[in-house]
């Protein structure tokens, strides 16, 4: 079996993977004043939790956002199932060109994610993961990472206006029926979602014009479901992409070393 986790400012993401199949997706709160012995012991209770032996690990890989937490998962991942994790990082072979000013200051989950969406869906394409922040990345038509954008993210964004606004309330986040609201909660959750929304299309309007030819648009992220389902062009949801990525990349250099 394979473990795979991606490690983003709110949320680790892990997966199990035997062979090509997804056994279970968990997360597990991002912490930066948690100790590896506590990771560690929470990895092993969603072992127990799917039944998984802690013992039957082939391999490890780890994408992450947060520099500060590498060695402390690293440790946690040890403990945890006897493996030594590869790090997506600098040198790590993805068969992918990068087009970028500083190849090596790409954030690992943006090449995860453009990797798994070649694999799966083909070039071009824009990935679009909702997250701490919002990120396009761009894949072009010869598979080469061209570069994207980042936004405040959904939550980040709501949290921002709340804080800054002492007359707004603290809402769920779900869509309206209406674009138009008519109360303060309903123009909130229009604005935040439909606004989210109209953003991505735009962008992405703009975006192949700048290529100069169509691409396939692929939506991934905690807070994804929410958004994509009103966005008024085809988006390839996937939940997992990131996990697949990882799955990818670690048979990638398997096969190489």
């Amino acid at each position: 079996m394979l473990l795979a986790l991606d490690m983003g400012n709110t949320n680790i993401t892990l997966g199990v993977f035997k062979h090509n199949e997804l056994l279970f997706e968990s997360r597990i709160a991002t912490d930066p004043a948690k100790m590896a012995d506590q990771y560690a012991v929470e990895l092993l209770d969603i072992f127990r939790l799917y039944g998984i032996d802690a013992k039957g690990f082939e391999g490890a890989i780890i994408s992450s956002v947060v520099p500060p937490l590498d060695h402390t998962i690293q440790s946690a991942v040890r403990k945890a199932t006897g493996m030594m994790a590869m790090q997506v990082g600098p040198g790590t072979r993805t068969g992918m060109n990068i087009l970028i000013d500083n190849p090596a200051t790409l954030g690992a989950d943006l090449l995860v994610g453009a990797v798994a969406a070649v694999k799966k869906y083909g070039a071009p394409c824009l990935v679009w993961d909702l997250g701490t922040a919002t990120k396009v990345t761009v894949v072009d038509k010869n598979g080469a990472f061209r570069g994207g954008a980042i936004m405040p993210g959904v939550s980040t964004s709501l949290d921002s206006l709340i804080t800054k606004a002492s007359l707004l309330p603290r809402i769920r986040l779900q869509a309206p029926e209406k674009v138009v609201g008519t109360n303060t909660n309903n123009c909130m959750e229009s604005g935040i979602v439909f606004g989210t929304a109209a953003m991505i299309e735009g962008m992405t309007a703009r975006i192949e014009e700048e290529l100069g030819y169509p691409v396939t648009v692929v939506g991934t992220g905690g807070l994804g479901r929410v958004v994509f389902v009103h966005c008024r062009r085809n988006i390839q949801m996937d939940d997992t992409l990131l996990l697949d990525g990882l799955r990818i990349i670690y048979e990638k250099n398997r096969k190489n070393a």
